[in-house]
């Protein structure tokens, strides 16, 4: 009676289950489904669980979690967030990409998970979790994260970056937003750490909260945690020039780099500065760039201050001549007549109260362009621009979430390289994709990893580099607690990290790189 009553399997199951016979393009090949084997396609995130099982980040960032269940059938909150940072490190953008690890046994075993959870069971866990304890959690995180190579004179870069938003979130708001205008959005007030690009925090705000005074306490906040790690240099845009943001660093005598508006008093400037003598072409300012400096006191400012004008002829490719009869600008093609005086200028105005020489501002603010590229990066090859919920409370968390995923695998791509930094893009395909096969024997794992890309030989090197990275750290630092041997690990990167970005060292308060 009781094989009576089991189900049976029609006949398109049985079939399903069988050998097939496939003709393809090379010949017939037989396929069958294997549900069993124990296969991963990221067969390199052992070395990543390897590197961060040396100095414990990540069984510290579990431990912390404030996560907890009134029901005993919860999930584990290491499963909970192994599978979130395991969806994120994969490339997901979304709550929906987590399925695409879910059945992936071998990193779930790698990163000490008792299994991989659902993308539901992430959601209701985030939701679970107190906003007051999630912000001390992540923001203690991602500052443990990279407070360790603060040592040296670095660089604080400022911005606000949009999120543009498709459905109805809590505070999706019709803001500024230059790439889709008229789209709700968020805004990330994002603090990051110049040409190392490592996220020190990210807000999250609603739309229309996007200029610098939304920021302005998370600044502050992240000031008081810094202490005498403060940075050598604020650098921040046009939106971040305003006298809230200079008085905030002239209180605690911070240097400062800040882009102005062109306002009306700052035109007027330029006009007046425009004939005057003195203007500088240095060789570090390169592109065609001029210098001159002169002091500002704009409305609503305190007092006046020392600015530092940039200019460039625009070239005749992509010169707007004067408006038309009808008010339309015409763009001069290389082919079209433009005067060699011709009055066509580019402008930047910077303050500042950082005493270096004029050549080292304007090319220390060029430098800012390389904060461009991280958002770029967090954004389109990260999760910055997804994992969206209704609340954003839980919004919130995600963006700590992969700021702080971000962190380690940009440390982790250092160790393997620390010649040059690679995004996501290059780095994942080398250092994560591989197919793994995992064979028990004997009461030892062994796992073959295959790599599919064509670099092989490049791979197996940055796999060694971490590995003598990991080696040393349990060489010198064994007995250490946990937290002085992440310090350990990231002393033994920073040494190797070929020209460590520092600020001009024209300021005798400033050290250079060891």
């Amino acid at each position: 009676m009781g094989e009576h009553e089991q189900p049976t399997k029609t006949a398109l199951a049985v079939a399903a289950g069988e050998a097939m016979v496939v003709d393809t393009l090379g010949g017939r090949m037989r396929v069958r489904w294997d549900e069993q084997a124990q296969a991963t396609p990221h067969g390199q995130l052992v070395f990543f669980a390897e590197f961060l099982a040396t100095a414990g980040v990540f069984d510290r960032w579990v431990e912390q979690c404030p996560l907890s269940y009134s029901s005993p059938n919860g999930s584990a909150k290491r499963d909970v967030l192994g599978t979130l940072m395991l969806g994120i490190l994969a490339g997901g953008k979304r709550y929906a990409h987590i399925a695409r690890v879910q059945g992936d046994a071998v990193a779930a075993r790698a990163l000490g998970l008792s299994g991989l959870v659902s993308e539901d069971s992430v959601r209701r866990a985030l939701k679970a979790i107190d906003e007051a304890g999630a912000e001390r959690w992540m923001r203690q995180a991602l500052m443990d994260s990279v407070r360790e190579a603060l040592s040296r004179p670095w660089v604080l870069d400022l911005d606000a970056t949009i999120k543009p938003l498709y459905g109805r979130q809590q505070g999706a708001e019709v803001g500024y937003n230059p790439h889709k205008p008229g789209r709700p959005s968020h805004v990330l007030h994002s603090f990051v750490v110049g040409n190392l690009r490592l996220v020190l925090d990210a807000v999250l705000t609603s739309g229309k909260q996007h200029t610098s005074r939304h920021g302005k306490a998370a600044l502050q906040r992240l000031l008081d945690e810094l202490g005498a790690q403060a940075p050598a240099l604020v650098r921040g845009d046009c939106g971040y020039g305003n006298e809230d943001i200079i008085d905030l660093c002239e209180q605690r005598a911070l240097p400062y780099l800040l882009r102005l508006r062109q306002t009306a008093n700052v035109k007027r400037l330029i006009e007046r500065l425009f004939r005057r003598e003195g203007w500088t072409r240095a060789t570090s300012l390169s592109q065609g760039w001029q210098a001159i400096e002169d002091e500002l006191r704009l409305q609503g400012w305190s007092k006046a201050r020392r600015v530092v004008v940039l200019r460039r002829r625009i070239r005749h490719d992509v010169a707007l001549q004067a408006r038309t009869a009808g008010g339309q600008m015409v763009l001069a093609l290389p082919h079209d007549e433009v005067q060699d005086n011709a009055r066509l200028w580019e402008y930047t105005v910077l303050v500042t109260n950082a005493g270096y020489d004029i050549e080292a501002i304007g090319q220390l603010y060029r430098d800012r362009c390389d904060c461009e590229n991280s958002f770029d990066e967090l954004k389109n090859q990260w999760g910055w621009s997804g994992f969206t919920t209704h609340d954003m409370r839980r919004s919130q968390i995600m963006a700590r979430a992969v700021a702080l995923t971000y962190n380690w695998w940009s440390w982790y791509a250092r160790a393997a390289n620390p010649g040059a930094r690679r995004e996501a893009l290059t780095s994942r395909p080398l250092l994560l994709a591989a197919v793994g096969r995992a064979a028990t024997s004997g009461g030892q794992t062994t796992l073959y990893l295959t790599p599919m890309h064509a670099e092989v030989g490049l791979i197996k090197s940055m796999i060694a580099n971490v590995q003598a990275a990991v080696a040393h750290v349990r060489r010198t630092a064994e007995q250490l607690p946990g937290p002085d041997r992440w310090r350990a690990l990231l002393h033994y990167i920073c040494q190797r990290i070929v020209g460590l970005p520092t600020v001009p060292t024209s300021s005798p308060a400033l050290a250079g790189p060891g």
